[in-house]
């Protein structure tokens, strides 16, 4: 289930963006950071000052030198920022939307249009003819549809995971969204990501309305935004969802991408349904494969069948030197579960897991060992500690059934008439909570065993709950715990390979866990010989092994000892006098323009998490998940 072969990227899509005010009023970047190689080969130009020129008897412009090429980007959406009072070459080019990664700076705007389509086209005699073609609306005119579909504009303000206790400049974007009825529109999750405003207008109407977010699935990239305004709705018809499509059904993709204001039509056909990489949430669900265009700003738009029903949503692209016109849509049948999870809990909870690690059993050898008769089934290598099958499953277990519904010997059941799909699709169509019967074969004997389905506890998340990350500051001291965003921020190299391998491959002992990571010193005379100390774990405080930022915060609270005694990785030590710690402490955050030192979620009285000891004093990295075994479980996400 990796996320892509080397070389091929998944991209979700928003459109172009806008960089507007300033930094807030802190602290400039301490730590060096090296920006990685972003792997999208875009370099979108402002619509409103370049637009591409329509004469088609102009000749393509010629493909730009090696050293020009863009780097590509994974589960990245695809974005624009504008810096004022720049030049062209000079601006910035990250990418927005998102926090799996970021873009490279400095990136020059002279390599392509809009988007990696109309770039990649370019290069191959791309010619706009073609283009007009492939955006004739065909069978597909119900003008009541193409109402229901509207423009997002949202604004953006990250959080600065190197520096948590400030945000980065705020920035705009646009995409696409669709009204369901009830005063509620969908669009996709990294549209609204960290958002501070959201409006939209619809489609000949020159008002913006404020909508609100109920509900963000980070996993299955689907946003719920509501508005308040009646005139909004005013003559409005919402869409009604239809059924999942065959292959070779035509689709029709609608919203408001790169290169225009108004409505865009683009069509297409399915190619290919199965469990599919979700880019933004770093999550397997299944999802539609389409040849039809899709471009920045499409993400969030319907896309229909000949009948006018949709089908589900546009969200990410699949790049690669060798493959061209692969978009992904998310099926209606993830959207109506995030649907009817907001319904049954009030808040979206996300997809369930099993939490086991799987091996395929095709070798005959394999399945004569284990004692399985039938060629079926598939190996039980590893439990996660917090799911409930840790409770009922065991290591050398094989799965057979799941709600009586048999698994092949390649992990897959059976799919509609005469497919099949990887088993973990049987899976995302509970929620969190179900219970479910798993037919098992141990030591040769056939029993079936209850188990509780519930969303995966991440050890390094992927998405920070409440969008701005916790720290802790000690006289100088930057405490904060691990996340991916946080890692692609700081870049992987000053992350270092041991903790990487951690962030990666190691799974939560228990509910709540984090690694916690010294991001920085602020230099300090209390600090004297620790400046140069910065993403390393800290494993220890005063002997007591550390659970999480919140245990952290509250050993420090609760010492009466003389020293302060921090131990890292490699019985690396870092000791404080106390005294002249907790003094020092208000001086740095004045220095340094620090308004707390501490992250407000830390400021709640600490509630001890109940834990195995046993469990707590093990290492992190004794027994990792290698790559292999994420490849193949299709449960734990890469």
């Amino acid at each position: 289930m990796a996320i892509a072969a080397a070389g091929c990227y998944f991209s979700s899509l928003s459109s172009a963006v806008t960089y507007r005010g300033s930094l807030l009023p802190g602290l400039g970047r301490l730590a060096s950071t090296a920006p990685r190689d972003s792997p999208f080969p875009l370099s979108l130009k402002s619509e409103s000052k370049r637009p591409p020129k329509k004469d088609s008897s102009s000749p393509p412009p010629p493909p730009p030198p090696p050293s020009a090429k863009t780097s590509w980007d994974k589960g990245k959406p695809i974005s624009q920022k504008k810096y004022p009072g720049r030049s062209k070459d000079e601006r910035p080019y990250p990418f927005v939307d998102g926090d799996r990664n970021r873009g490279s700076a400095g990136r020059s705007e002279s390599t392509g249009f809009g988007s990696s389509g109309l770039q990649r086209k370019e290069k191959r005699g791309f010619n706009f003819t073609e283009q007009r073609s492939q955006t004739e609306p065909g069978k597909f005119q119900d003008a009541a549809s193409l109402n229901a579909v509207v423009k997002v504009y949202c604004t953006h303000t990250e959080p600065d995971y190197s520096l948590p206790w400030q945000k980065q400049r705020q920035y705009t974007s646009t995409g696409s969204a669709f009204m369901i009825g009830d005063g509620k529109l969908l669009t996709n999750a990294h549209c609204v990501e960290h958002y501070t405003q959201v409006k939209v207008k619809r489609r000949g109407d020159d008002t913006k309305y404020v909508a609100k977010v109920l509900a963000k699935g980070i996993d299955c990239d689907i946003a719920l935004l509501s508005v308040e305004s009646e005139g909004f709705w005013k003559g409005a018809e919402p869409l009604q969802l239809g059924h999942l499509p065959q292959l070779q059904d035509a689709v029709t993709v609608v919203g408001y991408p790169l290169g225009g204001d108004t409505i865009s039509v683009t069509k297409g056909v399915v190619s290919r349904i199965e469990v599919t990489s979700y880019a933004h949430g770093s999550s397997d669900l299944l999802g539609i494969q389409i040849d039809a265009a899709i471009n920045p700003g499409n993400s969030g738009g319907p896309a229909f069948n000949d009948q006018g029903e949709c089908i589900g949503v546009a969200f990410q692209v699949y790049r690669s030197e060798e493959a061209e016109n692969i978009g992904y849509v998310i099926p209606t049948t993830v959207v109506s579960h995030f649907l009817n999870d907001y319904d049954r809990n009030g808040k979206y909870t996300g997809f369930p897991c099993l939490g086991v690690l799987l091996q395929k059993l095709e070798n005959p050898a394999l399945r004569e060992c284990l004692k399985v008769q039938s060629n079926e089934g598939v190996l039980v290598r590893r439990v996660e500690p917090t799911s409930d099958a840790n409770n009922v499953l065991k290591e050398g277990d094989v799965i057979t059934s799941f709600d009586d519904v048999h698994v092949g010997c390649e992990g897959t059941v059976p799919f509609r008439s005469s497919e099949r799909i990887a088993f973990r699709y049987l899976i995302s169509q509970k929620f969190a909570g179900d219970v479910v019967q798993l037919g098992i074969i141990r030591a040769g004997t056939f029993v079936k065993v209850p188990v509780i389905l519930n969303p995966r506890v991440h050890l390094v998340p992927y998405h920070i709950e409440g969008g701005q990350p916790s720290y802790l500051i000690i006289a100088g001291l930057v405490f904060t715990p691990l996340s991916e965003p946080l890692i692609d921020e700081e870049c992987e190299d000053s992350i270092g390979l041991k903790l990487l391998a951690k962030a990666r491959y190691s799974l939560a002992r228990f509910k709540g866990e984090q690694i916690v990571i010294l991001s920085q010193v602020l230099a300090n005379e209390v600090n004297i010989g620790y400046e140069d100390m910065g993403n390393q774990q800290v494993l220890k405080f005063n002997g007591t092994q550390i659970k999480n930022i919140r245990h952290l915060a509250h050993l420090v609270d609760s010492c009466k000892d003389k020293y302060l005694v921090f131990e890292f990785e490699d019985n690396y030590l870092a000791v404080l006098e106390r005294e002249a710690a907790m003094a020092a402490s208000s001086c740095i955050l004045k220095d340094y323009g620090i308004p707390a030192e501490r992250s407000s979620d830390l400021l709640e009285p600490y509630v001890d998490l109940p834990t195995d000891n046993e469990k707590v004093e093990q290492d992190f990295g004794n027994s990792p998940v290698s790559s292999l075994e994420i490849g193949n479980d299709g449960i734990l996400w890469a």
